[in-house]
């Protein structure tokens, strides 16, 4: 009887995540419509993602690209929803095909380019930009591209004028200040190389 029951409880589970799918990647693809964003075809969401694409900049998502935004869509749990803003005129925000993003906010005010394949872990956050841009203490905005195949662990945060390289891993709760090579698994805070990836 125990069994019964937990199976059931599976089942239901499951299905209510099959309706969420179809549900909240309907919801993407018309809130993607409303902002103007360019998104490609098969892309999925679990829970609402917000876009907020300022007049004349562009938002462009790839092909196959998977949106984890409710806060029960990762067991590790999502602090807020996916996020993605551009904030000046001039600004892209590209994503290429195939990637996953759980909880992640990325904020372009410049250029923020992330390639094909690429994994952000839960509550990730990419931004090029220091925001408060009437403050003297900040800087200038600086491109952030993060290449094919990375891949972000949970609570990495990626800050202005950073490139990372293909293939390489960024340890959970990392904040990357500078360029991270090619095959190479980094973490901390700043980010570092511990080891290259053999391939």
């Amino acid at each position: 009887m125990r069994k019964f029951v937990s199976n059931i409880a599976h089942y239901i589970a499951e299905s209510v995540i099959i309706l969420d799918r179809w549900y909240s990647s309907l919801w993407l693809y018309i809130r993607a419509a409303w902002w103007n964003v360019n998104i490609g075809n098969h892309c999925q969401a679990r829970g609402m993602v917000y876009f907020c694409r300022r007049q004349e900049s562009n938002i462009i998502i790839g092909d196959k690209c998977s949106f984890l935004s409710r806060t029960t869509s990762n067991k590790v749990g999502l602090f807020c929803p996916c996020m993605f803003s551009t904030i000046t005129k001039q600004a892209v925000l590209s994503i290429g095909n195939n990637c996953g993003f759980s909880g992640t906010r990325v904020w372009a005010a410049k250029e923020v380019i992330i390639g094909n394949n690429v994994r952000c872990g839960a509550n990730t956050f990419i931004t090029d930009s220091d925001a408060h841009t009437d403050d003297p203490r900040a800087g200038h905005d600086a491109p952030v591209r993060i290449d094919d195949n990375v891949w972000l662990g949970a609570n990495v945060i990626v800050l202005k004028g950073v490139h990372i390289g293909a293939n390489s891993v960024i340890g959970a709760g990392s904040v990357v200040t500078r360029d991270i090579p090619a095959n190479v698994i980094a973490a901390g805070n700043p980010c570092k190389i511990i080891k290259d990836i053999k391939r």
